[in-house]
Formats: C-alpha cells, structure tokens, sequence
C-alpha cells in the first residue's frame, strides 16, 4: 500500500515524494531502508529518472511521508559525490521540500561515544556542518564555508524532539529491535551486546601484531578484536552510560581523520564546538537544504575500525525515522520545495 498526500488520486508521483534521503555508503542506506514503514517497489520500477541521473533509488514511506533513498556510488566518497547525488535527486523528484544526510561519523568532542547520534544544529556562529580543509603541513585547519541553515520545520522538530527525549527517552533501542524482530540477519548485525567501547588517551597509537604487513592489518579492520595488541591501561577511564543524541557542529572535508593529534587540533582550531566528524556533508552547502545525522562509529584516532559501522548507521537512521514522525505530512506540503528554495533564495 503507497502513501499519498492528502487529496491525492492514482499512484504516486515524482511530486510525491518530498522527502530526500542521501546516504553515502552501502551500509547506511540497508539501514534506512529497514526503516521505512513501506517500501514503493512498483513506484521504482515504473518512475522514470531525468536524463543523465545516474542515481539509483529506493522508494517508500515513513509515518505518512514519502521518502526517496539514495546512494553515493559504491567506492566514491566526498564532497563532489554527495553534491551530484543530491542535485540530482532533486531534479528527478521535483516535490522534494528538505533532505537528510544520514550515515556513519567519528566522534571528535570528548562528550560523544560510540553508538550515539550527533545532529547538525546551529551552534554559535555555526549553522550546523563546518566545511574545513587542510593546507601544507603544519598549517592550522581552517573553516572555508558551511551549510546553509536547516529548514525551519526540521528545527522546530528537533525542538520538540529533544523535549520528549529528555522526558521519556529516545525511541531509538525500540526503533532497532523491531528492525531486528523482523529481520534475524540485520539484528546480528545492528545488536551492540557484542560491542565494546574503548577510547585510547591521545598520546597513544594504535599497535599491530608483531611482524604484521600494512595489508594484512587492512584486512583485519573490521574485526572485533582490532586494537588485540593494543594497551589497554593507555584507555580513558569512563563510566557506562546509555546511548546520547547530541546537537550542535559537525566537521566535514574530503579527508579521512585517523589521527588523534590532527582530530584535537581540527577541534581546536574551529572553536572547541565540534562534535564530529565526516566526508560529505559540506557538498550539500549550496544545493540540498537539509540535517545531517550521525552515528558515532570511531574517535577518529589511529584505533579507527569498522566494528561499530552497522550499529552507528541502524541508530542514525532509527533517528531519523523518529524525528519523521515528529513532523506531519501536511506540514511538509506547505513548504517550498528544495528547487523553490534554491530560484529564489
């Protein structure tokens, strides 16, 4: 069964569809599909994309809203990629009014763990994403641009969203075990009982198995057992706590951060206020008004793993589903949609 805007008559069309859903890796867009309440199988056969729109898309529905899902091409991250998957989608489905950019992060502020959700917010002179770039070695890392400020729904959303969380909790635990209560093979891998969270002080590097080559510790990543040889007194002492959203900045740039020394100097140099880390968002700058949640998967540090990836993308896109469901579909129609915004400013 498809949703439809109120009034509407026949199956749905690329007007329909208002919300859009950027993902940059495989992994993260199997979890935003495992969330959508519908999916739009026979709408993704039958819609037909815009001439030179290489984007391939998942269709469906999450609490009355029409959602379209896409994918940055397997192998290719960054700016650049996310920029061309979302102007294309919104060329292809012309009702879009706003856009979530939903996926993995690494925690750069000491505030933030594994498993928890940051969500790009306005933060004193930040309006949610920070784009950074480096210079020559030794350069200081300096802010070039940023995201244009969220759509005002999305805001007024989160307001009350973090309201109700701070009053009764987030939905999120409930949002992955009924994904996992329907799908044995994703709650293997969304389930965090097999996980541990360790944070190294800054200082100390990550440590190889004696005599191991640069390939093999490559294809040993995603293990569990990653930092094995690892000291295990060089660990920040913290007490266990449950999973967090936090809002505020986020970092974005064309460079993978693995470094904890070049994590706390980015931090450093953008003010102290930055609460994570990614490689996408800032190509959404000027093209693709939206929010960008983040599921903390590593400290970005030399540690850095593959380990929590599924459970940080399930809970990034558990939250968005949940902050859908703050929103109604009528509001969603009496905004300008994303080409409106983008003609007339």
């Amino acid at each position: 069964m498809e949703s439809h805007k109120p009034g509407a008559v026949g199956p749905l069309q690329h007007k329909d569809y208002t919300v859009g859903w950027v993902c940059a890796l495989p992994k993260e867009q199997t979890a935003a599909t495992a969330m959508l309440d519908e999916r739009h199988m026979d709408r993704e056969q039958h819609l037909r994309k815009q001439p030179n729109d290489t984007n391939t898309y998942t269709l469906g529905s999450i609490g009355g809203h029409n959602i379209v899902i896409a994918c940055l091409p397997k192998g290719r991250f960054g700016t650049v990629s996310a920029a061309t998957v979302a102007t294309n989608m919104v060329n292809t489905f012309p009702g879009i009014r706003f856009g979530l950019m939903v996926g993995i992060g690494g925690a750069v502020s000491r505030k933030v763990r594994l498993g928890d959700v940051v969500v790009s917010t306005p933060s004193g002179t930040h309006p949610g994403v920070v784009q950074w770039d480096m210079g020559k070695a030794g350069d200081r890392f300096e802010r070039t641009g940023s995201l244009n400020n969220p759509p005002t729904v999305l805001l007024t959303a989160l307001t009350k969203l973090g309201t109700e969380n701070d009053m009764d909790g987030s939905k999120v635990p409930k949002l992955l075990k009924a994904v996992g209560d329907r799908n044995s093979r994703l709650k293997s891998k969304y389930e965090k009982s097999h996980l541990v969270d360790k944070l190294f002080k800054a200082s100390y590097t990550h440590t190889s198995e004696p005599h191991e080559t640069e390939e093999d510790e490559v294809e040993d990543e995603d293990e569990q057992d990653h930092c094995r040889h690892c000291d295990l007194d060089q660990t920040v002492k913290r007490k266990p706590r449950e999973m967090m959203v936090h809002y505020g900045a986020i970092a974005s740039g064309n460079r993978v951060i693995k470094n904890a020394q070049v994590r706390d100097q980015l931090s450093k140099d953008l003010g102290g206020n930055i609460l994570c880390v990614e490689m996408e968002a800032a190509g959404l700058m000027d093209s693709f008004p939206c929010i960008v949640v983040r599921g903390i998967c590593d400290y970005a540090d030399s540690h850095k793993n593959d380990a929590w990836q599924e459970h940080a993308a399930a809970v990034a896109a558990a939250f968005a589903k949940e902050l859908l469901g703050h929103i109604q579909a009528s509001e969603v129609e009496h905004e300008r949609t994303v080409q409106e915004t983008l003609h007339t400013g």
